[in-house]
């Protein structure tokens, strides 16, 4: 009975699932600022290539 009772006042297992959840949310925000200043870089040389009479 003391296990059991141990296990539900054990709380780890939801701490290890609440930072996994902030790190996906990280990881989901950093690609989407990635893709972001990709495109603006691209856009960026693409200017330049024009503006060199490429």
């Amino acid at each position: 009975m003391t296990n059991i009772a141990r296990f539900l006042k054990d709380e780890s297992g939801a701490t290890a699932i609440e930072y996994g959840l902030i790190a996906a949310c990280i990881s989901v925000a950093i690609i989407a600022v990635v893709q972001g200043v990709g495109t603006k870089l691209k856009d960026t040389f693409t200017s330049v290539k024009t503006g060199l009479g490429g």
